[in-house]
């Protein structure tokens, strides 16, 4: 079964339904039931089939949120097209290298796209599809078609395309919807890009497949948080860390009407700090669900629906989701000791786009090499420490920057915080840290609460502040781009 034929549970089942609540581009709010999203697809399916487009082609989209990436996306999916969306916040550089490499048959874009390719004007295309004639059926697909190529957000590297399946998402949100309870009757708030798989792959399959109701937003703005919350009365909310932090800037009283009418928070795509968890139940009278999940593999773990949702740690295996841990040797690790995380399930995906070199080394006896560090309780819950390539190794020890960011992060002058190693000539790497502080952060205080928590070896030698910390869309902090120690201290 294809993902098509799993939405028509909702395009057929539940075709008079409001489906989508959205925004045009001057900013008018809009609805669409079920059977009108279907013919809109249908439509748009009919136009890119008229432009030559057929199974197999890549096509690669540059779009902020708004319905008409939903079209091309169920037109590509119903026509066996591969659908690529790019990072809106990417530049040239960074573009191109996604265009040689998926060498798309066209980019759909909303104006002028950083660097060269064959570009459509989603105006156009929507022009087009509004007088065009339905397309009919569709491409004999199985669940082993490709169904997008997910670029990874490149921290380390060139960024490399996750092959991932039909079957990939429809057992991913199959597993969400059974797992977090989505009905048809919740009423779901998604702010998230569509270009990542936070928004595509769990936001709109869920969504589809469960037949509720979805306002969707341009992006996420605290300026207007407060009001539309309350007009649109959501349910269900998936966000990011930064979205949280802002959202415990509401007024005590939005923050109790808001969480009187909500049923589930979820946050996920970059680590949770406990202490935004903690402060979040207090204001909103919620426990903020917090899962792990890849580019590559969509989601493997979640704290439970029902159940403990324990602050710092990302929960338990999701169904059909086999967890191990393994040492560098790749043997598997005692409960309480870090290991590296391997998992193996249907959500993950099928290899890298052109790189059967980087899709071998991603794998071992089955499973799938995360580079994410973690740790397992006596009672099954995973908690992560951090990636493999930012574990620093001074003087033989093994230091995980997220210890100690979260400790930094309890403290009161701190708003975000991020560890990274440097060069040492004695010990070989050195944690420093690099924080973002109100005025007048006196950094012999940190340094002396860190020697009284920490081994000395784990205390930065370095605390150096900075405005912000470099981040990707979805809040996960970059710290290849984080000045050096010498560079940070010649600006100051």
């Amino acid at each position: 079964m294809n993902l098509i034929q799993l939405f028509d549970l909702s395009f057929s089942g539940r075709g008079g339904r409001i489906a989508l609540e959205h925004y045009d581009q001057e900013g008018r709010l809009g609805a669409l039931t079920f059977h009108e999203i279907d013919a809109r697809s249908r439509r748009m399916a009919r136009v890119l089939a008229d432009r030559g487009l057929k199974r197999g082609d890549r096509l690669c989209v540059y779009l902020a949120n708004r319905a008409e990436m939903i079209d091309l996306y169920l037109a590509c999916l119903r026509l066996g097209i591969i659908f690529v969306p790019m990072n809106i916040l990417y530049k040239e550089r960074e573009i191109s290298h996604i265009l040689r490499d998926a060498e798309p048959a066209a980019v759909v874009v909303d104006g002028a796209l950083p660097g060269t390719g064959q570009t459509w004007q989603i105006c156009e295309l929507a022009g087009e599809a509004s007088t065009a004639a339905p397309a009919s059926g569709g491409a004999a697909l199985d669940g082993d078609e490709p169904a997008c190529l997910i670029y990874t957000s490149g921290t380390t590297g060139a960024s490399k395309g996750a092959i991932l399946t039909h079957n990939n998402f429809a057992a991913n949100a199959v597993t969400l919807i059974t797992c977090w309870q989505i009905t048809s009757a919740d009423r779901f708030l998604l702010a998230l890009p569509l270009f990542h798989v936070h928004g595509l792959g769990n936001g709109l399959h869920c969504w589809l497949i469960s037949g509720c109701r979805m306002r969707l937003l341009k992006r996420f703005e605290i300026a207007k948080a407060e009001q539309i919350f309350r007009e649109f009365r959501p349910t269900l909310f998936f966000g990011v860390p930064t979205v949280y932090v802002r959202l415990l800037e509401l007024p005590d009283q939005a923050c109790q009407d808001i969480g009187r009418r909500m049923r589930l928070f979820v946050s996920g795509s970059a680590a949770l700090p406990a202490h935004v968890l903690e402060k979040f139940r207090a204001r909103f009278g919620h426990t903020i669900l917090e899962r792990y999940g890849m580019s590559e593999t969509l989601m493997n773990i979640s704290n439970p629906y029902a159940g403990e949702r324990r602050p710092g740690w990302v929960g338990l295996p999701l169904p059909g989701v086999s967890v191990q841990l393994r040492d560098q040797d790749g043997r598997p690790v005692a409960d309480g000791r870090p290991g590296e995380i391997f998992v193996r399930g249907p959500n993950v995906f099928a290899g890298y786009w052109k790189r059967e070199d980087a899709t071998r080394e991603a794998f071992c006896d089955g499973y799938f090499r995360t580079g994410d560090i973690g740790v397992r309780s006596a009672d099954g819950y995973y908690k992560l420490i951090g990636r493999r390539s930012d574990v620093i190794i001074s003087g033989g020890f093994n230091i995980y920057p997220r210890e100690i960011e979260e400790f930094l992060l309890e403290q009161a002058e701190v708003k975000e915080a991020a560890v990274a190693g440097a060069p040492d000539e004695i010990r070989g790497e050195a944690p420093i840290a690099y924080v973002v502080c109100e005025p007048g952060f006196d950094p012999a205080q940190l340094e002396e609460r860190c020697r009284a928590v920490f081994a000395s070896f784990k205390v930065p030698r370095a605390f150096i502040a900075v405005e912000r910390l470099p981040r990707t869309a979805l809040g996960k902090v970059q710290k290849h781009l984080l000045p050096t120690p010498e560079a940070a201290t010649r600006r100051q």
